[in-house]
């Protein structure tokens, strides 16, 4: 792999350079991501000079710099983990053939579907944030929404360099779709569902990043090990920039119950909502909303897709290598639950059908984790109430639970029955306008707003009150 060239005008350690085509393509396409960035990024901040990190390297200490930039001078580039010599296909039919290098032909239209789907996520998530930043509760949470921002930029990078590496006209084409589609525009909207929800309040946020991303964590998982190695290697470096995400999203949600458990302890005979905190009951309809929401990017619990690009080699499953002994997938069945003559049931399905379902199972247990974080912070205010994640059948619109209703712990019900109990499951309107109503900015050093509690330490040993956003 070669070294990191920082001084190109996309910063890379693909060594554009020698391929002037390439380096071309991309350059044109450029001016072009830029002028999205101004129209569709974040918005009024573009003069603002922002705390913030950049990649500069892969290696596994010292990859990124900090330092105040401003947004539009960010350095976008593309890296990819070090090649590892002689990698063989870890699973699937192919498995321990070498790793393809160049896409194979046989392969060409999925890989790009996947690679397609993967990016239309990066700048989906952006769009639905712009507007974010009036609406800070802190400069430190501010600078966290930029940093995502610019980060989800970098993946659009990402994945724009192998369709213009591997793909020709094709993956040139896909490259500008990608900044045409919008997110929740009606004539183009972005590929899927959730990435068309808006994002207006940054309770949202924080549940967005929190469930939402870490979709993206362990749909990045599952391409790490693709048979695909220039796919694998920037999928990998992405992970890398992924984790900070989802700890804005866990600390975030956090942050808020400390807050309201610090109202309930202050006020114990009134609602917490009376004295400017979100309830915790109203919190548990937003976890139940986004949950939901992020189990449908999964796909199908069976599914011919899945089982396909599991046996080309194209996806595999989240630490395939480490996790698992059988890489082929061939004997072993999965059981999942399907609604018949208006009872569920369950069937044992081969398990490569159901290679959507053992990753989403995957990203259940660790959501659990974080529900458990949450729940830490309750009882260390002794106050009685436990976070829950929702069914996995819950507020389902893909899948063998789509066109079906189900309550919180998975059981079927009857539509009249589901109606009357969302009120209490999932954010009714007047949910939604208290937490709009707290949506107020505090951009001053060191406060914060009152609905949340401040982060127990800064980023990079700086403290809360620094200067995070120069405004």
């Amino acid at each position: 792999m070669p070294t990191v060239d920082t001084t190109s005008k996309i910063p890379n350690n693909v060594d554009l350079a020698s391929d002037r085509r390439l380096q071309r393509a991309l350059e044109k396409w450029q001016p072009g991501f830029l002028e999205w960035w101004g129209d569709m990024g974040p918005s009024d901040f573009s003069e603002n000079d922002v705390y913030l990190r950049t990649a500069i390297s892969v290696d596994s200490d010292g990859w990124a710099h900090f330092g105040h930039v401003r947004m539009p001078d960010y350095r976008w580039g593309i890296f990819l983990e070090p090649r590892q010599a002689d990698r063989r296909i870890p699973f699937g039919d192919n498995l321990g053939t070498p790793a393809w290098q160049e896409v194979p032909g046989e392969y060409r239209t999925d890989l790009r579907r996947i690679i397609v789907a993967q990016a239309d996520t990066e700048p989906a998530s952006v769009e639905q944030q712009r507007m974010l930043g009036h609406t800070s509760p802190s400069l430190y949470d501010m600078r966290n929404l930029f940093q995502v921002n610019v980060e989800e930029g970098r993946h659009l990078w990402a994945m724009v360099y192998l369709l213009h590496r591997y793909f020709g006209k094709d993956g040139r084409n896909e490259a500008e779709g990608l900044l045409e589609r919008r997110s929740g525009n009606e004539d183009r909207p972005r590929i899927l569902g959730t990435f068309n929800e808006p994002l207006s309040t940054w309770l949202d946020f924080f549940m967005f990043t929190m469930f939402t991303d870490r979709d993206g964590k362990f749909q990045l998982l599952a391409l790490a090990e693709s048979g695909f190695d220039p796919l694998a290697m920037t999928t990998r470096f992405m992970l890398t920039e992924e984790a900070h995400h989802m700890f804005v999203g866990q600390t975030g949600v956090g942050r808020v119950v400390q807050r309201t458990c610090e109202v309930m302890l202050e006020h114990p005979d009134s609602d917490p909502a009376e004295h400017g905190a979100v309830p915790l009951d109203m919190i548990q309809r937003y976890i139940n909303y986004w949950v939901s929401s992020s189990n449908d990017l999964y796909g199908s619990e069976v599914s011919s897709n899945a089982a396909k690009y599991f046996a080309s080699g194209i996806k595999g499953r989240a630490w395939e290598e480490k996790r698992y002994e059988d890489h082929v997938a061939l004997e072993g069945s999965y059981e999942i639950e399907r609604v018949e003559n208006g009872r569920l049931v369950k069937e044992e399905v081969p398990l490569r059908n159901a290679m959507n379902e053992v990753l989403r199972s995957e990203y259940t247990v660790d959501n659990q984790k974080g529900i458990d974080y949450w729940n830490r912070i309750v009882a260390r205010h002794d106050l009685d109430f436990e976070f829950r994640l929702p069914s996995r059948r819950f507020r389902r619109e893909i899948g063998l639970h789509a066109g079906f209703h189900f309550d919180l712990e998975g059981g079927l019900v009857d539509e009249a029955a589901f109606e009357n109990g969302c009120p209490s499951w999932i954010p009714t309107q007047e949910d939604r306008d208290h937490v709009e109503s707290l949506m107020e900015p505090c951009l001053e050093h060191g406060k914060i707003a009152g609905w949340i509690a401040p982060p127990a330490k800064g980023i990079q040993g700086q403290p809360f009150e620094f200067d995070y956003v120069r405004l």
